[in-house]
């Protein structure tokens, strides 16, 4: 049996067509499906392997078939084998399908009546691929306008424009809740023991020096007082301790050691050391710092109804 692509061209290309499809159709990141998961690989291995088996068992068969043949069904098998792919009956019912041509010996039912110095013209009918094409172009092109012209659907721009919207709306909404991304502005205060425990451990190891293991202020000021002079609450803290003290003399910036999660565990520590009253404490340094959120509940609660009769 004729065989348009022979096996060297046929195994590989269907392989390779295969695993292609695989990398498309499976999300692997920035790393190939078949070496991200193991399973692809077994896969594939399985897949070229029956390829080959049956491009053997194929070759077999037919070696078999063509030895119980007679001499003159070989002879007609040979004959068919070595007709030329362009010469076969397919390729010429293919293109008289595509270009609807004439035979060249009915040329002449197609010449036109005039001619330029001696040059003929044939009167050709379109190929319908062409003619198809033009077609698909033309209702290509009415649904682009109605579309886009009369119904305002977004255009490339307008889309990049809301995508780029909504991008900043979910980086918005990750950093919230993403530990490596939490700023000042995001930070909360934690209250469980377990993060509690763990900022102790944070402060111990790094803040005892100029602190004081209960907080109350050596070379540093006192922790536990109402007195700050960069601000209480837990997002100047965290400030702080990301960005340092005062220029010249004040602590030093943490964002180079701990990172953003490490930062609000301590923050939330040093808050919780709020009027632990330590044994010989550091002079209040700094003002007193009331949390605005504090006063304007006060201010709320203490409001006089200006309505009330006298």
């Amino acid at each position: 049996m004729k065989k348009i692509f022979p096996v060297y061209v046929r195994v590989p290309v269907i392989f390779f067509t295969v695993m292609m499809a695989l990398e498309y159709f499976i999300d692997s990141g920035d790393r190939p499906a078949f070496i991200k998961f193991p399973v692809v690989s077994i896969f594939l291995f399985v897949f070229l392997f029956l390829l080959v088996a049956i491009e053997i068992t194929t070759s077999a068969i037919d070696n078999v078939t063509y030895h119980l043949l007679t001499e003159e069904q070989k002879k007609q098998l040979e004959e068919v084998t070595s007709i030329s792919f362009s010469d076969s009956v397919l390729y010429k019912k293919m293109m008289k399908l595509l270009t609807k041509s004439v035979p060249i010996e009915n040329e002449g039912q197609l010449l036109l009546d005039h001619d330029y110095d001696g040059i003929k013209e044939l009167d050709n009918t379109l190929p319908p691929w062409w003619v198809y094409l033009f077609y698909g172009t033309i209702i290509f092109a009415a649904i682009y306008l109605v579309r886009f012209e009369i119904l305002g659907a977004d255009d490339q721009e307008m889309e990049l424009k809301k995508e780029m919207a909504q991008a900043k709306i979910d980086i918005a909404e990750y950093m919230k809740t993403a530990p490596d991304l939490m700023d000042e502005k995001s930070v909360t205060q934690l209250t469980d023991a377990a993060s509690l425990a763990e900022g102790k451990t944070i402060f111990v190891a790094n803040c005892v020096a100029c602190h004081r293991a209960d907080g109350g202020g050596q070379i540093g000021p006192n922790l536990t007082d109402d007195n700050w002079i960069l601000g209480g609450g837990i997002k100047n803290i965290f400030h702080t301790l990301e960005n340092g003290g005062r220029d010249g003399k004040g602590m030093i910036s943490w964002k180079g050691t701990l990172k953003p999660k490490d930062m609000q565990k301590v923050a939330s520590y040093v808050m919780s050391l709020r009027g632990s009253n330590p044994k010989d404490p550091k002079a209040p340094d700094g003002e007193i710092w009331v949390d605005p959120a504090a006063k304007a509940d006060v201010a709320v609660a203490t409001k006089v109804d200006t309505t009330k009769v006298k």
